[in-house]
């Protein structure tokens, strides 16, 4: 039985993952880079109902929070990868946990 008396509260860690994880297409994102490094179009076909301005906007946040890792070949021709860093490869078991969830 949960305790009555103690006040309800936030973890500010918490609200600060929710905040950026909890933002339409970034969870897509991140668990379609989980399965391998890709170029901005790869990205956009993976997840075809984002458009290419959100898509943009998300991988510049992910790229910020140093989740997500810019890779730039000056070619020619020019070529732009994306790849998570350690901090977001270790989102790993929070996404399969909401994959277990969600087929469950």
């Amino acid at each position: 039985m949960p305790d009555t008396q103690r006040e309800l509260a936030t973890c500010p860690r918490i609200e600060s993952g929710f905040r950026l994880l909890g933002k339409r297409w970034t969870g897509l994102i991140v668990a379609t880079l989980l399965q391998r490094d890709a170029r901005f179009t790869e990205l956009a076909q993976a997840i075809p109902r984002i458009s290419e301005r959100m898509l943009s906007e998300r991988l510049h946040e992910l790229e910020a929070e140093g989740i997500v890792a810019r890779d730039v070949d000056p070619g020619p021709p020019v070529r732009v990868s994306y790849a998570l860093t350690e901090r977001g490869q270790a989102l790993e078991p929070v996404i399969e946990a909401l994959r277990r969830w969600a087929d469950a």
